[in-house]
């Protein structure tokens, strides 16, 4: 089985993998760098990727740990002080109505903010989300669980939906 060429790869799951690293780390240009990071990690080891490999649960594991450097850099950064308005979506992924829905899930602990992330938006099973961000499966869907709990009680609190 040959492999495909890479810029179907990238065609294929960049934007699943914006949408990781978007729900991890806000709709930041941090999250577009990890988004960049990714694909030039996974450009360098693609070569040696065993023809049979789960290409999205690669690029998820690959996007995880972009996004956690990216939060241990985003931690030593100087606060800034205003904020730049955001544009609007033109390609479809979260943006101006869905922004509150991710102030929501960036509010919560990292490991919630990344099985959500890994679970619902790319599609992994928990078993494959454990071993993303390490743990159990069970302990996977039980930050999951517990994220989603969050939110609900508080995304979008008081409006009728």
């Amino acid at each position: 089985m040959r492999q495909q060429p890479f810029e179907v790869i990238v065609a294929r799951y960049g934007p699943m993998v914006l949408r990781v690293c978007r729900a991890v780390l806000g709709h930041t240009a941090t999250a577009e760098d990890a988004w960049s990071e990714t694909f030039l990690a996974a450009m360098q080891a693609y070569p040696e990727l065993r023809p049979d490999s789960n290409v999205e649960a690669w690029l998820v594991t690959i996007a995880h740990r972009k996004a956690v450097d990216q939060v241990r850099a985003e931690s030593r950064r100087a606060i800034p002080t205003e904020r730049v308005p955001e544009t609007p979506s033109v390609d479809g992924l979260p943006g101006g109505e869905e922004r509150d829905l991710l102030d929501e899930l960036r509010a919560l602990p990292l490991k919630q903010r990344q099985t959500i992330a890994y679970h619902y938006l790319a599609g992994l099973p928990y078993a494959e989300v454990a071993e993303v961000v390490g743990g159990s499966a069970e302990a996977a869907r039980r930050a999951a669980a517990d994220g989603i709990a969050a939110l609900r009680r508080t995304y979008r609190k008081g409006e009728a939906r």
